[in-house]
């Protein structure tokens, strides 16, 4: 039997979800990505309009709130090139291992208060995003899994940092955090409606639901590979509105009444053929969890391995893309480091009648799956918050585990409610969440392994002893040395069905007479921005 739960939407705000948190806080450091072209001529000194899909409630770059707009006012040490290679941020220079890392600083580097940046005010920013006891939940998604001290020097003008334990990727993850200004985080309080970083622009203007308003920084001349404020066309203001739906964001893209969006679901196809300058971003969609708590169905691996099996996974995908959707591969976007095909060969499949039959599921005289007794009931959420296509791709879940004998509770909710179950109450068995996939395999440790919320960020409740063990030996390989031990460790929770990617695809971001490059997950690199007539 299918119930259908549709909850109230009042509050839509910008609280990203599990393994979304992870990407955007570090796409939004990251420099990588696609560039888009034209020839008209350029606009001097113009504004321009860029529309989002969440509010955003704090700007301080380390809440879960703020990462999405960070790059606009914070710098971070390196950045990431298209081709994955590491080019210079606030650091010039850098020597990386898996236990230590140190970063030599570039000279004349201000913050927007008109301060200079020094190594001990790059130190200090680093160690308040990593201490636990200021429960800033977007630096705690993007920094590594590891707890780490940083030193500075000053004089050298260096910032070196130490880990605990090993750990691949220290430059692809404390390189790109946003760095935070001395005078931030003396007051940082202020973070929540202000700016204080080293960045090309500065928040100049606010309103609760937007628009947010960024005035440019005169002088600036440290962006990614030495990226400067003073090129042509770089608009002197740049106004961020709240535009929940995709098809309203679309709509103004057409008639010029913004100059970029993201475009995923449907309303890409209006989008073709308009002269609108694109640039295609791979994205994974729908990464699905199955909740593993004590007392939840699903804590049953038989049980988890049989649903995913009965699932059309070709199907799933072409929802979740609007019929152009490939099954996803793997827990990362395609262009993600590390990323391989492991899905296919590991991902439990047919026979998913008879698994439930071998583990004491039978079909009661209302073809009610049930065992000793009791039905087999499984809550299932998605949030339109999250993509206009998931809560689709969740009713063929219902429709196809209801034809097994599941009784399939189908529940549609705001953001906020779906945040509330997965972190706090814990009342789902299965959710659809959003993705893009992260930039690192190691950025989801602490969703499949580790403590539950309140202390860590497992609310899955996932405890797979082979993905520990293999995530344990990548720790102690450097960079894409690792990888091919981290795909092993993915295949392991396809097989244990802890997880359910469900599409590859890609996601566009448009311009209305605009020019830009973006990184990885589709943010647009703010020192690319030109306005054209």
């Amino acid at each position: 039997m299918l119930r259908r739960t549709v909850s109230s939407a009042a509050a839509r705000s910008a609280v990203v979800t599990c393994a979304a948190a992870v990407s955007v806080a570090l796409a939004g450091c990251d420099e990588a990505g696609v560039t888009s072209s034209t020839r008209s001529p350029v606009v001097v000194g113009g504004t321009a309009r860029i529309a989002t899909a969440s509010e955003t409630t704090s700007f301080n770059p380390y809440s879960q709130f703020g990462t999405g707009v960070a790059r606009y006012a914070y710098d971070s040490l390196v950045n990431v090139s298209p081709n994955g290679r590491v080019v210079s941020g606030l650091a010039t220079t850098w020597r990386t291992t898996t236990t230590s890392a140190t970063f030599a600083l570039r000279r004349g580097v201000t913050c927007s208060d008109g301060t200079a940046l020094t190594a001990s005010g790059v130190a200090r920013s680093l160690t308040y995003a990593a201490d636990p006891r200021n429960r800033l939940a977007g630096a705690q998604a993007a920094l590594p899994g590891v707890s780490f001290t940083a030193t500075a020097d000053d004089a050298a003008g260096t910032v070196s940092v130490r880990m605990s334990s090993p750990y691949s990727f220290i430059t692809r993850t404390i390189g790109v955090l946003p760095v935070v200004c001395p005078g931030g985080l003396k007051h940082p309080g202020s973070l929540e409606r202000g700016t204080n970083g080293t960045g090309p622009y500065v928040l100049s203007g606010y309103r609760s639901g937007g628009p947010y308003v960024f005035t440019v920084r005169k002088g600036y001349a440290w962006g990614p590979g030495g990226a400067s404020n003073g090129a042509p066309g770089q608009p002197a203001k740049i106004v961020i509105s709240v535009v929940p739906q995709e098809s309203t964001a679309a709509n103004l893209l057409l008639t010029g009444g913004v100059n970029m969006a993201k475009v995923t679901g449907p309303d890409r196809a209006r989008l073709v053929g308009r002269g609108l300058v694109t640039a295609e971003v791979p994205t994974m969609l729908g990464l699905t969890f199955f909740n593993q708590r004590d007392g939840r169905p699903l804590g049953d691996p038989v049980v988890r391995r049989a649903l995913v099996a009965a699932l059309d996974r070709k199907g799933l995908a072409n929802v979740a893309v609007g019929g152009r959707g490939t099954p996803a591969t793997g827990l990362t976007a395609t262009n993600a480091v590390c990323h391989a095909d492991v899905a296919v060969a590991s991902l439990p499949a047919h026979d998913a009648a008879r698994r439930l039959r071998s583990a004491g599921w039978r079909k009661d005289a209302d073809g009610r799956l049930t065992k000793d007794g009791r039905p087999l009931r499984v809550r299932l959420l998605s949030s339109p918050d999250l993509g206009s296509t998931l809560p689709s791709v969740a009713e063929l879940m219902a429709a196809t585990w209801t034809a097994l004998g599941v009784e399939v509770e189908l529940v549609s909710e705001s953001l906020n409610a779906l945040v509330k179950a997965m972190y706090q109450d814990g009342n789902f068995d299965v959710v659809v969440g959003s993705s893009p996939g992260p930039p690192l395999p190691s950025e989801l440790i602490r969703y499949f392994s580790g403590p539950p919320p309140d202390k860590g960020l497992n609310f899955a409740g996932i405890d797979n002893p082979e993905y520990r063990r293999l995530v344990a030996r990548a720790l102690r390989q450097t960079d894409r040395d690792s990888c091919r031990t981290w795909n092993r460790a993915s295949a392991a929770l396809f097989r244990s069905a802890d997880a359910l990617p469900i599409a590859d695809g890609t996601s566009g971001v448009y311009g209305f007479r605009t020019t830009f490059s973006v990184g990885f997950g589709g943010q647009v690199v703010p020192t690319s921005i030109r306005l054209h007539r």
